[in-house]
């Protein structure tokens, strides 16, 4: 069971393991990884080094995404691991952790530069509604200053205006008319249904993979919009 499970997954049950190691010591509260592998000995002789493997990387998966943090001083020279913020966040909220775990095996690169930093952040705080928002939203800045509009010049009505099939600044002579149109609607019908919403009431969203799949289309529209901006 342990070894069909993914890093992620090893990792958070790890830390379970690891609290009470660390906080019985208030204040100077430690773990070292060697101790953490003894418990591969628990296992049969045979898989072992398998789940050896899989605790180191879960390890390894907890101190790259700043779980634990390495002791102050010496001690963290000698490979005492304290938890940090974001663990203890985690053991508080246990719902943040499969949020972040979520949000890091999201390929961040994927996103448009303009929304990376910010829509990333959010998808691994949980914010779904925030992150869903802030890419449309700023699908919405873009268009608006590809066509050189007003800050009055807002919503679906923009959209239709920036992309219209004969007059619209952002469309493209050389498609087909039908496309042309199938563009404008595109972007309108997706700040219809993903900006919209968000201004004008609360929305929520509770899955993690469906928030990925709308702040990826706002990536999309945004390097269309790259690419029909005006020098």
């Amino acid at each position: 069971m342990l070894l069909s499970l993914e890093v992620e997954e090893v990792a958070s049950q790890l830390l379970q393991v690891l609290a009470p190691l660390i906080l019985r010591q208030p204040g100077n509260g430690m773990a070292h990884r060697d101790e953490t592998l003894r418990l591969a000995n628990e296992y049969p002789q045979q898989r072992q080094a398998e789940v050896e493997l899989a605790i180191t990387e879960a390890w390894r998966w907890l101190e790259l995404n700043l779980f634990i943090v390495p002791a102050s001083g010496i001690n963290g020279s000698n490979g005492w691991f304290v938890l940090g913020r974001r663990g203890r966040k985690a053991l508080e909220h246990p719902e943040q952790f499969t949020s972040y775990a979520k949000a890091a095996a999201f390929n961040r690169d994927l996103l448009h530069p303009l929304i990376a930093e910010r829509v990333w952040a959010a998808l691994a705080r949980g914010d779904y509604a925030d992150a869903v928002f802030y890419a449309f939203r700023t699908v919405e800045e873009a268009v608006r200053k590809a066509g050189r509009y007003s800050d009055t010049d807002i919503g679906v009505v923009l959209m239709r205006k920036a992309f219209d099939s004969t007059r619209g600044p952002l469309r493209k002579d050389a498609d087909p008319e039908p496309e042309r149109d199938a563009l404008a609607h595109l972007f309108a019908g997706a700040i219809g249904s993903y900006k919209n919403p968000h201004s004008h009431r609360t929305v929520t969203i509770s899955d993690a993979a469906e928030a990925q799949e709308m702040v990826l289309l706002a990536s999309h529209l945004l390097r269309i919009v790259d690419t029909r901006a005006p020098p």
